[in-house]
């Protein structure tokens, strides 16, 4: 009873992550699910896309709201983006073998490589997290010019990304559309959470067609209390800036990918 517990709470912590800083949360959701909840790596990534779909779908509404979100930037970035999301959980997921090598009493199999990776994104992502102390301003003069291939490109890149290791990959996605499609920071949020349900829940139909058995009484379960701590995280924007936050939050997150990669391959 006492983990369901941690595991509710740390739901939460997900959701106040998306609504106060606009991204990073995420990436916590397939631990929390492995090593709270105990359900199996490949299947957390599954439940996470879905967990992180349905809550950054309920944030995007607020920032429709106020008309901060880019739509066609947005499409661009979303589709291909979607594509790769779709293939990867169709067609790669299910191609490796759940033994990929052995030697002597050490195996290394599909359940360390998910969980390896995803703790090398978590370091990564924890280090971005870290050095920002502020956000990335968009030039103003207003001459550079939108990389729109480049646009698409990181959505290849980013989809195959969150179609593998399950998180929504705001943490790339922000820094591309205030970069490359010169969008303001506020705009580039909002059109990140819209991107990431889009690709997230249309993503998760993949596991839907490749006949994954989804326990959706327990996915709604997740995002109920994922979404209490998103509309908590908008709250507590009001009163405390996010990036007064961001980098405690990436200590933690360095944290938990630096314990996963202790786990799952150093000490397999």
């Amino acid at each position: 009873m006492t983990h369901l517990i941690i595991g509710y709470l740390l739901s939460m912590v997900i959701g106040i992550s998306l609504g106060l800083i606009g991204g990073g949360g995420s990436i916590l959701t397939v631990p929390v699910l492995v090593y709270v909840f105990n359900v199996k790596p490949e299947l957390a990534t599954a439940y996470s896309l879905f967990i992180v779909g349905l809550t950054a779908l309920t944030g995007s509404v607020k920032y429709w709201n106020h008309k901060l979100i880019n739509v066609n930037i947005g499409l661009m970035f979303a589709i291909p983006s979607l594509i790769a999301v779709w293939l990867t959980r169709k067609f790669l997921m299910p191609a490796i073998p759940h033994e990929i090598f052995k030697s002597g009493n050490y195996i290394f199999t599909k359940d360390s490589l998910i969980l390896g990776v995803f703790a090398v994104i978590m370091i990564f992502t924890s280090i971005s997290m870290i050095r920002k102390g502020k956000t990335v301003e968009v030039e103003k003069d207003g001459k550079s010019e939108r990389h729109y291939f480049s646009i698409i490109l990181d959505g290849l890149v980013v989809g195959a990304l969150t179609g593998f290791i399950g998180a929504g990959g705001g943490f790339l996605i922000i820094p591309a559309l205030v970069v490359l499609a010169k969008l303001p920071m506020k705009i580039a949020v909002g059109t990140s959470l819209m991107i990431i349900a889009i690709k997230s829940l249309l993503g998760f139909t993949g596991d839907i067609f490749a006949g994954v058995a989804i326990d959706y009484h327990f996915l709604i379960s997740i995002s109920v209390f994922s979404i209490a701590g998103m509309f908590a995280g908008f709250e507590l924007s009001k009163k405390i800036h996010g990036d007064k936050l961001r980098p405690a939050f990436g200590w933690f997150v360095l944290a938990m990918g630096l314990f996963m990669l202790g786990k799952e391959i150093l000490l397999k």
